[in-house]
């Protein structure tokens, strides 16, 4: 068992960087997106990212809640999604 914790420690401090720089792109591409479906895109991927490196941590800490919380996270983003294409389609179609 101490392999796989020792791993998940190697691989969370190694990562951490990487989510950190690819944040602050997204949340550049998300201020500075010349478009809507460009500042969407941008929070899509950050929420993602946020989601999946909430369940790392939840390995990490051996704290089965943040794994629900990360289910919820993706899901509010994708209800976004949905949102944000049904108020494009009917700005497009003169709705």
């Amino acid at each position: 068992m101490a392999g796989i914790e020792q791993q998940v420690t190697t691989f969370t401090l190694i990562m951490f960087p990487i989510y950190i720089l690819a944040f602050t792109l997204y949340i550049i591409r998300a201020v500075k997106g010349p478009t809507i479906p460009d500042t969407v895109l941008a929070i899509d991927a950050m929420t993602y990212d946020l989601a999946a490196f909430l369940v790392i941590l939840s390995i990490f800490f051996r704290s089965p809640i943040l794994i629900p919380t990360a289910i919820v996270l993706a899901l509010w983003v994708y209800a976004l999604d949905v949102y944000v294409s049904k108020y494009l389609e009917s700005k497009e179609m003169g709705g």
